[in-house]
């Protein structure tokens, strides 16, 4: 049966799965010294975007592809996750401050801290898949972080639901299983959500890239900035990391 074929599709579902897999417990033990969480998120996003492409890996093993991403992304990544902490460690002083606030001020002020919050998930999510995808300065990958979250909106929403949801799932509905959950999520939660969200950084990124136009002179139906406008402005700039240019031109439902 075509179903049990080597190039079937059960085979390679179960092939993308241990790729996976394989990603999230590289990702889970090159994160534990806390300050490379910013490398380990860019090479896991580089490998989870190589997969839902099927781009040709490096050397063809997945372990490899996310060894030479990890240590290509390191020192920008690295940055980037330190800029991050630093936000959150603002969240988190802002929030204990303004939870002593009672009365009228005090509810003001929680609703800018959940404002605040929420517009910082929005951008943080597209920081590593952005600096997986493209070769940019910081800067200009912060920057471009957050205008792409609200121009791609509804992409967005979609990309943070997926984690929210996994995490209530997994911790609040049943915390009987705590332990399980926390076993699940050291195997292939990470991997599994930074595969899914790809399928929407991918359509979200046709923002900022030219993305098959009918007219191949022209501009994308739905993208914010041609090629053409990327060599001359200072906006949005992106260079593509991967060897093949056109690999996120492709519908990843194969259409």
């Amino acid at each position: 049966m075509r179903l049990f074929d080597v190039n079937g599709p059960l085979v390679s579902a179960m092939s993308k799965l241990a790729d996976i897999v394989i990603c999230n417990v590289m990702f889970c033990l090159f994160s534990l010294p806390v300050v490379t969480i910013g490398a380990s998120l860019a090479a896991l996003f580089t490998c989870m975007q190589q997969l839902i492409y099927e781009e040709e890996r490096d050397e063809g093993l997945i372990f490899r592809a996310f060894w030479n991403a990890f240590l290509r992304n390191f020192r920008q990544a690295t940055a980037l996750w330190l800029i991050c902490l630093g936000a959150m460690a603002f969240l988190g002083a802002y929030y204990w401050i303004v939870q002593f606030m009672a009365g009228a001020l005090g509810r003001v002020y929680r609703i800018t801290f959940y404002l605040l919050a929420l517009l910082f998930l929005m951008g943080f999510i597209y920081i590593f898949p952005l600096q997986a995808r493209f070769r940019n300065r910081v800067r200009h990958t912060l920057r471009n972080a957050w205008l792409l979250s609200v121009a791609a909106l509804p992409w967005t929403a979609l990309a943070l639901a997926v984690p929210a949801a996994l995490i209530y799932v997994c911790f609040i509905m049943n915390p009987a299983a705590l332990t399980l959950m926390e076993y699940l999520w050291a195997v292939c939660g990470f991997g599994l959500i930074a595969y899914l969200d790809s399928f929407f950084f991918a359509q979200a990124f046709k923002k900022i890239s030219r993305v098959a136009p009918a007219d191949p002179g022209g501009p994308a139906e739905g993208a914010l900035f041609t090629d053409e406008a990327h060599r001359t402005e200072d906006l949005m700039v992106q260079e593509s990391t991967f060897s093949d240019p056109d690999w996120n031109r492709r519908d990843p439902t194969g259409k």
